[in-house]
């Protein structure tokens, strides 16, 4: 199993909702989102307006798609709480980090 390097990030769309997503370039995934390119049908309806919180962690993908799926189906207010006190991302996963 390689290891790499991923980020997983919190958008916050112009709708007020968060999508939530990982990949290795943030800036790169951003931009996509934002010119509607990325293969992400929600975030072409709802632009994002910016990264609302992201976070780098080592590991495979799986692990990266573990914690995007966990994140996803939190509620809104939690997903707010993960932004606003973004070191609880740490404790919350570091059974796989």
């Amino acid at each position: 199993m390689s290891t790499s390097i991923f980020w997983i990030y919190i958008l916050e769309c112009i709708n007020g909702s968060y999508y939530t997503g990982y990949t290795t370039q943030l800036d790169r995934r951003y931009k996509e989102h934002q010119e509607g390119t990325a293969k992400c049908k929600y975030t072409r309806s709802f632009k994002p307006i910016k990264i609302a919180q992201s976070w780098q962690i080592q590991g495979d993908k799986s692990i990266a798609m573990k914690i995007e799926k966990r994140i996803k189906v939190m509620d809104k207010k939690r997903k707010k709480e993960l932004i606003l006190f973004p070191y609880k991302f740490y404790e919350i996963f570091k059974i796989w980090l």
